[in-house]
């Protein structure tokens, strides 16, 4: 049986820390039509107003992330007026650095979102990225922190647009039989190379769904399963040959790529790499 659950998400800053949390509870539960209502930027006790006429209409569990005393008290005890639940996610975790660090958080909204160097360096991480994509530019792979090589649909550019929007400078290239790399790819000092392989069955499904979507014919050699299978099969030896780390991504989310690649590039830094920009 499904619940309907309305979710309200206020945040003084852009929400993007409350919708990943949201994100990641959700995710745990089955059987649930959640109706979001998203309130970012909530920085005046007027604009609360409003939204708690929202609330008070609909119902249901209210997340928050507000610094302003005023404007979080309000909100506070017009949730208690309606017997509504609520949370502050980062609470425990301010509460906790407090009394390990021995000072109060600066309680400024969005301060996480503040443009200083690290914000520039992951928007170069990911102006590099686009660029570098499918093997574009591979004179400059060199520049490169981490590279991915697989076949056609194995999820490297999704998981290199993800990887930059954690700070790194990601290039990638597509393993074609009947058109080997450059041999740059082959010298490279710098850059973490990684191989993406999936199981031949869901390459196909990926594949023919691709097909569909650009209205062509879903029966050719790109789905052939023997012509797939020696696709795999030529990027493995590829990757075996050089001595390159492989990551199946056949039941792996973008997320899950993406952290156990990050897991290798710090690996390789001697454990002292980064996390995220």
């Amino acid at each position: 049986m499904t619940v309907k659950l309305h979710l309200h998400l206020l945040s003084d800053s852009t929400g993007e820390t409350l919708e990943n949390i949201a994100k990641a509870a959700l995710s745990q539960y089955d059987d649930v039509e959640t109706v979001r209502h998203f309130w970012p930027m909530v920085r005046t006790e007027a604009h609360l107003d409003r939204i708690l006429q929202e609330i008070a209409q609909n119902p249901g569990l209210v997340i928050y992330t507000l610094v302003n005393p005023a404007t979080r008290r309000a909100l506070e005890q017009r949730c208690q007026s309606l017997g509504l639940p609520m949370v502050a996610p980062l609470d425990p975790v301010n509460d906790a650095l407090s009394a390990l660090l021995g000072q109060q958080a600066k309680n400024k909204p969005g301060r996480q979102h503040v443009l200083d160097a690290a914000y520039f360096a992951r928007v170069d991480a990911i102006q590099f990225t686009i660029a570098h994509d499918d093997g574009v530019l591979w004179e400059e792979w060199e520049d490169a922190e981490i590279l991915l090589a697989g076949v056609s649909r194995s999820s490297k550019t999704p998981t290199s647009i993800y990887l930059a929007n954690r700070g790194f400078k990601v290039a990638n290239i597509p393993i074609v039989v009947e058109s080997p790399p450059p041999a740059t790819l082959f010298t490279l000092k710098k850059p973490l190379i990684v191989g993406l392989t999936t199981s031949p069955d869901r390459l196909i499904q990926v594949r023919r769904n691709r097909l569909l979507s650009l209205n062509q014919a879903p029966e050719t050699p790109y789905v052939d399963q023997e012509a797939v299978i020696r696709e795999l099969s030529y990027a493995r030896r590829m990757f075996s040959d050089h001595g390159w780390p492989v990551i199946d991504v056949t039941r792996r989310s973008i997320e899950e790529t993406a952290a156990a690649i990050i897991a290798l590039f710090n690996e390789r830094e001697g454990g002292i790499g980064r996390i995220e920009r």
